[in-house]
């Protein structure tokens, strides 16, 4: 069967039943045990309300189930698990479902369509939860199971591909990171080491607030940015401000082949990592960044910044508190190899390939796992959305 097809094709006037979900299956509320159970040597899957499973040494369990998360930032996401595990005191087990559901169907159909439910009939104001009420109450459509069968195969045609491109790029991410640190890594004696003070200059940008921030003007980054949005180098800026608060603030802006560094943050991972900017305009930089002026090819110093050789170097010079940030003297005392020129431009053009590969959202491995995901999300909306007229629901 062609994978262009409708819910309203594959019934065929077929009348659809409509049950709750605790009259298909088994609902368990699991036990007392909380994430503190968890060992890193366990043999068994042990599911919690995060997305994937810890493990542990002990089994409550052993058959074919769904698993649901019943409450925090993951609540509603499903498992699907056959064999012996265990799960946390606020997570759903269901198992043991009835002969005209297919599990697979189900949890296509409770992915699609649990998380808008428990939001909808969780108290106003409150995180959302899971009830055991709520989940036995939930509606279920149950087509034959030649149709069940059939929907099943047909998304996991798209989740199976989604999942395989997914498997590429975490191995060609770890691939990236092999030679970024590898390229970036020279032995004593192959090249000059020197400190990013010797060789450049730290300017540290000037204060603005997120309501400073407008949709035109004059480009802005701000430092939160730096860990959502930006990468090795960038043209554009995400934000902007006003030129009366560039100039009544005096504000401080990096020009072009500037390479702007991060220097403030609640964890201490990504303090440090720059930024090249390449815009046509001088950038306003926050004053929890700072913009660094060097003869190093930009995206080089970029590169660097992501290293460990890098990162184990500015841990030493981390303040930790509530905010973990670092200051100009700092970074300037850090080594950094300088090879030629020339030899700077060829790691770069290697290292570049590998970022287009790994997180260009427009080329590249993420985009063809957008792709597949907005192809499954298609035809999942018309495979799993049975109108009202062609269904028959049961109280």
């Amino acid at each position: 069967m062609s994978e262009k097809v409708s819910i309203k094709e594959l019934l065929e006037g077929v009348e659809v039943e409509w049950k709750k979900l605790g009259e298909v299956c088994n609902l368990i509320t699991t036990g007392k045990l909380n994430a503190n159970a968890m060992v890193d040597d366990g043999i068994y899957p042990f599911f919690t309300c995060n997305e994937l499973p810890y493990k542990i040494n002990t089994y409550a369990f052993d058959l074919e189930a769904l698993i649901i998360s019943g409450n925090g930032s993951q609540v509603g996401h499903l498992n699907y698990y056959k064999g012996k595990f265990n799960a946390y005191q606020r997570t759903y087990v269901i198992g043991n479902i009835d002969d005209t559901l297919k599990i697979m169907f189900l949890y296509h159909y409770l992915k699609y369509t649990l998380k808008a439910y428990i939001t909808q009939n969780s108290r106003k104001g409150s995180v959302p939860y899971i009830t055991m009420p709520m989940l036995e109450k939930f509606q279920i459509p149950i087509p034959p199971l030649k149709i069940q069968s059939e929907i099943v195969r047909i998304l996991d045609n798209f989740t199976e591909l989604t999942a395989e491109l997914t498997a590429e790029l975490s191995a060609r991410k770890k691939q990236y990171h092999f030679y970024r640190d590898k390229l970036l890594s020279f032995e004593d004696g192959e090249v000059e080491f020197k400190r990013l003070g010797e060789v450049g200059e730290f300017i540290r940008g000037k204060r603005f607030v997120k309501s400073d921030m407008i949709s035109k003007g004059v480009p802005c980054i701000h430092y939160g940015e730096m860990y959502t949005h930006y990468n090795i180098w960038t043209k554009k800026s995400k934000s902007f401000v006003s030129p009366e608060l560039v100039e009544a603030k005096k504000l401080r802006t990096a020009q072009y082949g500037d390479v702007i560094f991060v220097a403030a943050g609640e964890t201490i991972e990504d303090i440090g990592r720059g930024t090249a900017w390449f815009g046509d305009r001088e950038v306003v930089i926050h004053d929890a960044c700072f913009f660094f002026k060097s003869e190093l090819n930009p995206k080089y110093v970029a590169y660097f910044t992501r290293t460990r050789f890098f990162q184990n170097q500015i841990r030493k010079s981390i303040s930790s508190g509530k905010i973990s940030a670092i200051n100009a003297k700092g970074l300037s005392k850090v080594k950094v190899p300088i090879p030629s020129l020339e030899e700077q431009e060829r790691i770069v053009n290697i290292l570049d390939k590998f970022v287009t590969l790994t997180s260009s959202i427009s080329e590249g491995l993420p985009h063809e796992i957008e792709l597949r995901q907005k192809q499954y999300e298609y035809y999942r909306d018309l495979l799993l959305t049975f109108p009202k007229n062609d269904v028959k629901a049961q109280v």
